[in-house]
């Protein structure tokens, strides 16, 4: 089939069908998923080998504008504001969710505890598209007393940057699979040169900004441009010492946050658009490249379980960060809740392991497509029908906005 009828039958396919998921209240990224596995291998097999062959490459750009929509969101006054549970909503559930994995994975699924670190740290992030919108709204009808929906935000956009970093790390140690001094050393390394490279990039890209005075699409082009080379930087510095090029991104978008907030929400506005794009094409691709015949198999099975044992894992560490605090028993079990959808991280990461050659790369794609398709639907279905019984109505702010 050729590759330009592939796109038109996901793109057409996926915007109808997403209109008719979020008609009946379902997260328009099932459907997209759903689409990828029937027109993929494991089904009717319709789709151009090219674009399965470049669909590595279309992952890597689809990360690229979600984590540097992230860095453009990130708001450093929210989390101060809101104080010590938004700081360790960051990190801690997440930890706790990559631990339960490490714990139990090798018990029930052929796999090291190295690469159940790998499963772990690509499962454990939290998703901002189902979240995030739905806190807008909450916050918009008014039910943000406590700031409980500004508190799940802050926390959900750094989760995925913690996960994410973790992920290159561990996934650089199962390939080489030794714990050494030298290998165990680029961690720390990767994240301190992805730092520093970041600031700079995003410390010229804001002179850039302000000097060139250049218009919305050509600084959006440019910030794409310098993240490509990032990323082009990093696999030539590989050989002698790594440097997190991810990490990088987020920082230089952070930095422009900073100093340019105003010219940062246009530059926002403009990644959100390209977005709604690449989410269709990174969501069906992943479907493309799973193994429905291996999800259905006795390890898919154990991977459902093995979803919910994190959860619950999960769950224990929300509740470590938010006990000793204001929010009452319920804002309590809907700020657990909030945190169990996950979806883009898991669907920019999952297949990674698989296309290079990870001998864990099937389940990691696997367990990332069954949580997507288990926690998603899930978290937006509680959160949606319960947050009226969980949240307090702020009439304060109904009263400012009016």
């Amino acid at each position: 089939m050729n590759i330009f009828l592939s796109l038109f039958i996901i793109f057409f396919a996926g915007i109808l069908g997403g209109f008719i998921f979020e008609k009946i209240k379902l997260p328009k990224l099932i459907f997209y998923i759903i689409l990828g596995i029937l027109i993929g291998p494991s089904v009717f097999n319709i789709v151009d080998d090219t674009l399965i062959n470049i669909s590595s490459y279309l992952r890597q750009i689809a990360l690229v504008i979600i984590l540097t929509r992230s860095g453009l969101s990130l708001d450093i006054n929210n989390l101060k504001k809101i104080g010590r549970p938004a700081i360790l909503m960051c990190f801690i559930p997440a930890t706790f969710e990559i631990i339960g994995i490490t714990i139990f994975a090798p018990l029930f699924l052929s796999i090291s505890y190295l690469e159940a670190l790998l499963l772990g740290s690509v499962l454990a992030a939290v998703s901002p598209a189902i979240v995030v919108p739905r806190m807008i709204k909450l916050m918009d009808e008014g039910y943000n007393k406590n700031n409980v929906p500004e508190l799940v935000m802050a926390g959900a956009s750094c989760d995925d940057i913690f996960v994410i970093v973790l992920f290159y790390s561990f996934k650089e140690l199962v390939k080489t699979s030794t714990f050494n001094a030298w290998n165990i050393s680029q961690i720390p390394i990767s994240i301190i040169t992805g730092i520093v490279l970041g600031l700079i990039i995003g410390l010229l890209m804001v002179a850039i900004i302000k000097h060139l005075k250049l218009n919305k699409v050509i600084n959006v082009v440019l910030m794409l441009g310098l993240s490509f080379g990032m990323i082009a930087l990093e696999n030539v510095l590989k050989p002698y010492f790594s440097v997190s090029s991810l990490l990088a991104i987020i920082v230089m978008a952070l930095v422009i946050n900073i100093f340019k907030k105003e010219e940062a929400k246009e530059i926002q506005k403009s990644y959100n658009n390209l977005w709604q794009g690449f989410e269709i094409l990174l969501f069906t691709l992943v479907g493309i490249a799973t193994n429905i015949n291996y999800a259905f198999s006795k390890d898919g099975l154990i991977i459902v379980g093995l979803i919910f044992i994190a959860l619950i894992f999960r769950s224990i560490g929300v509740i470590i960060c938010i006990i000793c605090t204001k929010f009452n028993k319920k804002e309590k079990i809907f700020i657990i809740i909030s945190y169990l959808p996950k979806a883009t991280v898991q669907a920019s990461i999952g297949a990674i392991a698989l296309s290079e050659g990870l001998a864990c790369g099937e389940i990691v794609l696997t367990a990332a497509v069954v949580s997507i398709l288990i926690t998603a639907p899930l978290g937006a279905i509680l959160i949606d029908s319960l947050y009226k019984k969980l949240l307090k109505y702020d009439n304060e702010i109904i009263e400012n906005i009016q």
